[in-house]
């Protein structure tokens, strides 16, 4: 197990943008890998004693918690503890089973050994999350794939039953550029059905997309997120109260830390923004907290005013922002 200390950044004093922020928290980056856990997990975890919410992150496709590292420490400062494993590169059929048998390991209060002297989690107030590849597995689990049955499995047959629930409960569920696939195989589980509203889940959700996700670079590599099984299907197939932030100047990969060759390499093969990608992270960041914020600890306003009024409140364009509510 490895720790690293992260000082505390300083905070403005405007308000709703300081969503927008790096928090006020000393965040604890804790690397954990034991014979219980499916696959190692890097954990981003407040310092200052007490019981706080608990986030879990999965990574896209051929990537790491790293890749990230920059997004989960501004959620974490924000006083969240974020869990995020580390999945095979290249295997998609295995990681809904890995992502539920860690839930279980979280269930039965295994977190608590590897967190920060007198921090612990509140496993009532639990989000999941992802990015690409890793936002559709999040989906898939709280869909209740990933029993080990057909039904957990495959896009095929009747959907779970109650019996095979996740073994946490969700209070929210963000996907940032979530993608699926029109069919089973590489990227089974196929959880889209293309019709709206379809998802059996009543978890509130944020689908977070990016504009130029649909777009080939240079006009041959195929785009991160291609039309039809993108952020926009996610949220058509959301039941409310569900939410749509469009960051339209934005590509896939914009968000990635740019730490190693993979995501130096996605960065070229993907359609990329002009923009700051360290202010997609920061809007990105806030809108994580803001959402987990109304739905995990019941202070909406920040939410309603992002909503309400996205051009002065996020240091992005955001363009449509949708929210659908019960």
């Amino acid at each position: 197990m490895e720790k690293v200390v992260v000082k505390k950044a300083k905070v403005g004093d405007d308000g709703i943008a300081l969503d927008f922020e790096v928090g006020d928290e000393a965040v604890e980056i804790i690397k954990a890998k034991s014979f219980s856990l499916p696959c190692p997990l890097l954990v981003f975890s407040p310092t200052t004693e007490g019981s706080y919410p608990v986030l879990l992150f999965f990574h896209g496709f051929c990537l790491h918690p790293n890749c990230y590292k920059s997004l989960l420490l501004h959620i974490s400062s924000h006083q969240y503890i974020v869990v995020a494993p580390q999945f095979s590169p290249m295997t998609s059929h295995s990681e809904v089973k890995k992502a539920r048998k860690i839930a279980k390991w979280l269930s039965t209060n295994n977190l608590d050994s590897i967190l920060p002297q007198k921090v612990l989690p509140d496993l009532l107030k639990v989000g999941i999350s992802g990015h690409g590849r890793g936002g559709k597995t999040a989906f898939a689990l709280a869909l209740a794939y990933g029993s080990g049955s057909k039904d957990g499995s495959s896009s095929s047959g009747p959907p779970p039953t109650k019996e095979k629930q996740p073994p946490l409960k969700f209070s929210a569920l963000l996907g940032i550029d979530p993608v699926g696939a029109r069919s089973s195989g590489f990227c089974s589980p196929n959880i889209l059905k293309f019709i709206p509203y379809s998802f059996n889940v009543s978890v509130p959700i944020a689908v977070i997309g990016t504009g130029l996700s649909n777009q080939r670079a240079y006009g041959i590599c195929p785009p991160g997120a291609p039309n039809g099984v993108n952020h926009s299907e996610f949220f058509n197939e959301s039941k409310p109260p569900c939410y749509y932030f469009l960051a339209k100047d934005y590509g896939h990969a914009d968000i990635l830390d740019d730490i190693n060759r993979m995501t130096t390499l996605m960065g070229i093969m993907m359609k990329s923004g002009k923009g700051s990608k360290d202010t997609l992270r920061r809007t990105i960041g806030g809108l994580f907290v803001a959402f987990l914020k109304a739905y995990l600890e019941g202070q909406e306003d920040d939410l309603i005013n992002i909503v309400e009024s996205p051009d002065i409140r996020a240091p992005i364009k955001l363009d449509p922002v949708i929210s659908i509510e019960e």
